[in-house]
């Protein structure tokens, strides 16, 4: 028998597990921090927003204590990866060969949707946090979480967590967006794009090793 834990503690566990599990510097950290300074903050809020679906959906499944749901991912990690690298490295060579655009007042829903939908997918796909929340089913499933209003609250924790970290990169990129003329910005896409199919490369290259 677990131990058991107060509403309060549960929330803040989550917000804790999300907002650690997001806030490293990846791929879509990069990707957000680039539509940030492509599109504005409101793009690289709604980027961040996506991967803040992906952990609560990671989280739910820790929560409430999905063991064949998280065994199954694990089981078929091979293709999460291969798909995973291989749409990283779609994105980055986009990223590259993408001219630097006008930032505008109004923005379009399809844009939005589409910035939402392809970090959603990306983090879903993310062997990094397919291993972290691994990590996290070992930790807490069967143990803290007794009922569906503690594992509500920890999956919401998760997804809050996760989003206060997107809010905090994408704001602070919002910051230097202004401060960057269309030659800058080239470069800065040249590099994220880099980046992000370096990120794409070295999953794949995990393939190796599975």
């Amino acid at each position: 028998m677990g131990v058991q834990a107060s509403n309060s503690e549960i929330l803040l566990q989550g917000l804790v597990i999300g907002f650690c599990g997001a806030a490293p510097i990846g791929p879509i950290g990069v990707l957000c921090i680039q539509r940030t300074l492509a599109c504005g903050r409101k793009n690289g809020l709604v980027s961040g927003f996506g991967a803040a679906a992906a952990d609560a959906v990671y989280g739910a499944i820790a929560g409430f204590g999905l063991t064949s749901i998280s065994s199954a991912i694990l089981a078929v990690q091979l293709w999460v990866r291969l798909v995973g690298g291989l749409f990283l490295c779609y994105l980055g060579a986009r990223t590259v060969f993408s001219a630097p655009r006008e930032r505008i007042k109004g923005v379009s829903e399809s844009g939005l949707a589409r910035d939402f939908s392809s970090t959603f997918v990306l983090a879903i796909t993310n062997p990094m946090a397919i291993l972290y929340f691994a990590a996290v089913f070992s930790t807490i499933a069967g143990t803290a979480m007794q009922n569906y209003t503690t594992s509500e609250l920890f999956v919401i924790g998760v997804f809050l967590g996760s989003l206060i970290w997107w809010i905090i990169l994408s704001g602070g990129t919002g910051l230097l967006a202004n401060r960057l003329d269309n030659k800058k910005m080239r470069i800065a896409n040249i590099i994220s794009g880099i980046c992000i199919i370096g990120f794409g490369a070295y999953f794949l290259l995990t393939l190796i090793h599975i």
